[in-house]
């Protein structure tokens, strides 16, 4: 069973500064419907203008992971941790028992565009923590490259949480599948183009939740850039 969420049906805010795309409830948005999936909590696609940001706020309890698309993200935390983030860059931050940071985008004239993605832990309290990879294009190009997984496998992100959470770079033409294990979930989250899910048509911004699947095809109908959850 494919579940479509079009991009069309998020919710959204524009702030002037930032513009931003709710897959699930978050902030003022607010539909029981969407809630979340699985461990999936929160998925905001933001674009942000150059010069602006999150000033310094706090989180607990959550597996927060950014994807850049474009531009540069400044990323500084309570850990004592700071870089500039740019695309093909994963960061996973750990908001355990209390971390504070700020996201800014420092490049002048130049608009910053991401995801931001938040993800139940396994089990609350845990030590706040920080670990950024970069993931050239060239690993996930024509493949599911995995961006995260418990334990850190293939060099991917460790993170507290059963999810491998997978991206892969397809031009028209190629396909991937994704097999699926007893009682495994899926989401898909199309960042750029269009794809087929086993026939289910996704275009830029559409994300589907899959279930009660053997394996899922994902086909581009053009140049796309694609993000896979594969939850418990």
């Amino acid at each position: 069973m494919i579940r479509k969420r079009p991009a069309s049906e998020r919710g959204h805010a524009d702030h002037g500064w930032l513009d931003t795309h709710y897959s699930f409830s978050f902030a003022d948005y607010h539909d029981p419907e969407h809630m979340g999936f699985r461990a999936l909590r929160v998925l905001n696609e933001d674009t942000i203008e150059a010069g602006r940001g999150f000033p310094p706020h706090g989180h607990r309890d959550m597996e927060i992971l950014t994807y850049v698309l474009e531009g540069a993200l400044e990323h500084r935390d309570s850990t004592g941790n700071g870089s500039v983030l740019r695309p093909g860059d994963v960061q996973r931050m750990t908001a355990g028992r209390g971390i504070r940071h700020s996201e800014r985008n420092p490049a002048p004239g130049e608009s910053l565009h991401l995801l931001q993605i938040w993800i139940l832990p396994s089990e609350p309290g845990l030590t706040p923590g920080y670990e950024e990879k970069h993931f050239p294009a060239g690993e996930r190009r024509g493949r599911l490259r995995l961006l995260a997984t418990p334990g850190g496998e293939d060099g991917s992100l460790d993170i507290h949480q059963d999810v491998r959470v997978s991206a892969g770079l397809l031009e028209p033409g190629e396909s991937v599948v994704h097999p699926l294990a007893p009682g495994r979930h899926l989401w898909v989250q199309v960042a750029r183009g269009d794809v087929l899910a086993n026939g289910e048509a996704l275009g830029r911004g559409d994300g589907a939740a899959v279930s009660e699947e053997t394996s899922v095809t994902l086909s581009a109908q053009t140049s796309a850039e694609i993000l896979v959850f594969d939850l418990a």
